[in-house]
């Protein structure tokens, strides 16, 4: 892990001195992100920069990598899992790579395949490739979108690096706010690429290569989730007992893979069935390996799960290592991340996780995760709902608002994911077709509030698919919420503390596996993720497989009527605001309503808090 960036000229002449000295500013701005030692490459039309976390072959990995003979130079922020095959691959064709560490492999492998290089590679990653040769740049992201890459272009001129406040307060490019994109996040709590809270700078997306000539510029996806299988039919015992030897074989060698580290590491455990299982699997893999098991507490109990995860990490023999969450982090936490990282994200859960990496940091440098389970596996209440939903809207319309109506009665709660909060999402959006209902469901603030608070931007709907309605859902939160959202979240809270996070279940073949399984091993009923709960039963017990689901959130609603009130308002009245079309008025009514308790709008409120806290940091 590391962070990237650079400036090159595709034509014309670059000012080296100029260049080399705004990419040196650059690189003192990630060195969050590799503490552990950076470089410059200098040559005619290009310098490119490097920080190193060290993970692998740690003796000889320093970056940007330069090869002797074509000056091809390659910078990589991340993690090559299956580099021993490729060096394999490439002896094969005659293609020595020098270093031990896994990102050497790039240079070589993209003089043999050129820009569809990222198209054999398995891990995490964000690679800028410069050909001087052609004068071409190339910017590559991995599949999933765990690692992130920002760019902007000016004629012929291209900056480039791994988080946006290296572009910016670098004085390589200039920033304004984005009122289009900002609308766009207000609505849904991140940025989705190509958007960027600034305009003129645009994000790569998860499986994307861009290639800068001075011909133009060409974008492609090199990859899609292949989730193609619609049968509502389960699977039958002997074809289900295969699958899961099957995937044993895939998920272990994930795990494997991933912690096949030269350094110490941890897992985040929460004590849901994902991260459990990650934790299991690990045990069982290392089982001479000194584990900890890193994991949240808050004093609230309808949101602390410590007990479970500490009594799962009792039964691996993992040494647990709790994290008390208390809403007085928050006020100086937040600023600070989207001073450091540039960018605003309304997951409120990032300031947790950023507590427990920073904990985690102390012992280890790397943290696998269970990221990416729910997107892939059926884990959310919303795709059952999604099938719900299409029954509930056939209902006659008189019928659908006195149940809207019996349901917005219900008194707004402080508990985490009650009945009442579920029942007042599903009823929502019941005239929407079922996609663009499901992106109702996920918004921070839907149109209709953001139309109140003064935000009158038209959404577009989301292109429509001739697939299931689940693959729909499925495949939209996979490449936005989770790239842009929980990726983002997971990427900033760790690099920010120096710590990488692995997530196994976005390893290419498991990915690959999890879209072969028939809908009905995903949802059935209001079972959710069948499959995957199964094999987990071969390693966890059944308390834990099949407990509710929890997820990873923050009591807000009661600490904004509480210990976070002051600030709250404070951050509400920001007048940075009415710059990107929010009507502070608006904004106190519907806090002022929360606080009376006439409607739990902590999601929304949030995100107006987040964009107010960024905006601060742009003056």
């Amino acid at each position: 892990m590391c962070g990237v960036c650079g400036i090159v000229q595709l034509s014309g002449a670059l000012n080296a001195q100029e260049a080399g000295q705004q990419v040196e500013r650059m690189v003192a701005l990630l060195a969050h992100r590799g503490p552990d030692g950076s470089g410059i490459s200098t040559g005619n039309d290009a310098v490119l920069g490097a920080t190193r976390l060290a993970i692998r072959g740690l003796a000889d990995g320093d970056q940007p990598f330069v090869d002797g003979e074509s000056g091809v130079t390659v910078a990589c922020n991340g993690e090559i899992d299956n580099h021993l095959e490729i060096r394999e691959w490439l002896a094969k064709r005659g293609r020595q790579v020098e270093h031990a560490t896994d990102v050497a492999v790039i240079p070589q492998l993209y003089l043999e395949l050129g820009d569809r290089f990222p198209e054999k590679l398995v891990g995490a990653f964000a690679i800028a490739v410069w050909d001087p040769r052609c004068n071409t740049l190339i910017l590559a992201r991995d599949r999933a979108g765990e690692r992130p890459l920002y760019y902007r272009q000016q004629g012929e001129s291209i900056a480039f690096a791994s988080e946006l406040t290296a572009l910016t307060v670098s004085g390589a490019v200039s920033a304004t706010p984005d009122i289009d994109s900002i609308a766009g996040f207000l609505r849904f709590g991140y940025f989705p690429a190509p958007t960027t809270p600034l305009e003129h700078i645009h994000a790569v997306g998860p499986a994307e290569v861009i290639c800068f000539t001075v011909n133009g510029t060409q974008r492609r996806n090199y990859w899609s989730w292949p989730l193609t299988a619609t049968s509502m039919s389960p699977l039958a015992p002997a074809a289900r007992e295969r699958a899961l030897s099957e995937f044993d074989t895939v998920f272990r060698n994930a795990v494997r893979q991933q912690s096949e580290v030269d350094v110490d590491f941890g897992v985040f455990l929460s004590g849901g069935v994902d991260s459990s299982l990650v934790a299991a699997v690990t045990r069982n893999l290392r089982p001479e390996k000194r584990l900890n098991a890193y994991s949240l507490r808050f004093s609230e109990s309808s949101y602390d799960e410590g007990d479970i995860a500490e009594g799962v990490a009792d039964s691996l023999g993992v040494e647990f290592v709790p994290v008390w969450v208390k809403p007085e982090d928050f006020p100086a936490m937040l600023p600070e991340l989207m001073r450091v990282t540039g960018i605003p994200l309304a997951d409120p859960a990032w300031i947790p996780s950023t507590l427990l990496a920073k904990r985690a940091a102390q012992d280890v440098k790397v943290a696998l995760v269970g990221e990416g389970a729910d997107e892939l596996f059926g884990g959310y209440p919303t795709y059952f709902g999604a099938r719900f939903a299409l029954y509930y809207s056939r209902l006659p319309a008189a019928l659908r608002s006195l149940i809207r109506v019996s349901v917005d009665r219900w008194p707004a709660t402080d508990k985490k994911v009650t009945l009442s909060f579920l029942l007042k999402r599903f009823i929502q959006g019941d005239t929407l077709s079922g996609l663009e209902r499901h992106r109702l469901w996920v918004s921070n603030i839907a149109p209709e509030l953001l139309h109140k608070l003064g935000v009158q931007h038209q959404f577009a709907d989301y292109p429509a698919e001739s697939d299931s309605l689940l693959n729909q859902v499925q495949r939209f939160d996979l490449e936005n919420s989770l790239a842009e959202g929980l990726l983002t979240k997971a990427d900033r809270s760790g690099m920010t503390q120096g710590l990488e996070l692995r997530a196994p279940f976005l390893d290419l073949a498991v990915m690959e596996f999890a879209g072969t399984l028939p809908e009905a091993e995903r949802t059935r009923g209001i079972g959710t993720k069948i499959f995957l709960k199964s094999y987990a039963m071969r390693y966890l017990p059944k308390e834990i497989v099949y407990r509710q689901k929890r997820g990873l959130s923050v009591p807000l609603s009661s600490w904004l009527r509480g210990p976070l009130a002051d600030w709250a308002s404070n951050l509400l009245n920001e007048p940075r605001l009415e710059q990107v079309g929010v009507n502070r008025k608006a904004a106190r009514d519907l806090f002022n309503a929360h606080r009376k308790r006439q409607g739990d709008h902590a999601r929304a409120l949030w995100t107006l808090m987040v964009l107010s806290a960024w905006l601060s940091t742009q003056a």
